[in-house]
């Protein structure tokens, strides 16, 4: 009777050693003062990282699907109104294969901005890191690439704008 104790014992003592556990809290929420780190292929074959990111603009990470209807409606919206957003930073990425992603780049005329990088996200970073739901997904900086909000199935570019008003003068 002891041995069935002690191995019983062992056995819950060796499960709890390795069961995995799932932690609730995603890592933006941990650490809003950073943009996260990752490295994605732009349309153009060459790769784009979080260092590259210009210093003291507003950040946006959008996660994308080239299929989503939302996502497309955002990018026609995001398009036609660039011209009050070109003082902000957009990283619009997806997990998409890259012709895919490179055709809703041509349709919605994403590459024209200079302040618009699309591109792939090869190792899931992005989507990871949010624990990305829906599409779009956003994810919004201030100037000092803090965590300003985040938009769980995307927003207008007048919320947009207007939130990094009241959080800044970053428009300016």
């Amino acid at each position: 009777m002891k041995k069935i104790i002690v191995v019983i014992v062992v056995l819950l003592k060796f499960n709890s050693i390795h069961a995995q556990t799932f932690d609730t809290i995603p890592p933006y929420q941990k650490d809003s003062l950073h943009i996260p780190a990752f490295t994605v292929l732009q349309t153009d074959s060459t790769y784009f990282n979080d260092k590259k990111i210009p210093a003291n603009k507003p950040v946006v990470i959008i996660y994308f699907s080239p299929e989503c209807g939302h996502c497309q409606l955002t990018a026609q919206e995001f398009s036609d109104t660039m011209s009050a957003m070109k003082n902000i930073f957009f990283v619009w990425v997806s997990y998409y294969p890259l012709p895919e992603i490179k055709t809703f780049a041509e349709k919605f005329h994403l590459q024209q901005f200079n302040n618009i990088i699309i591109a792939r996200d090869e190792n899931y970073a992005i989507p990871s890191y949010y624990r990305v739901k829906f599409t779009p997904f956003m994810a919004v900086y201030n100037k000092e690439h803090h965590l300003v909000q985040t938009y769980p199935q995307g927003t207008k570019t007048e919320e947009l704008i207007n939130l990094l008003k009241e959080n800044e003068s970053a428009l300016k």
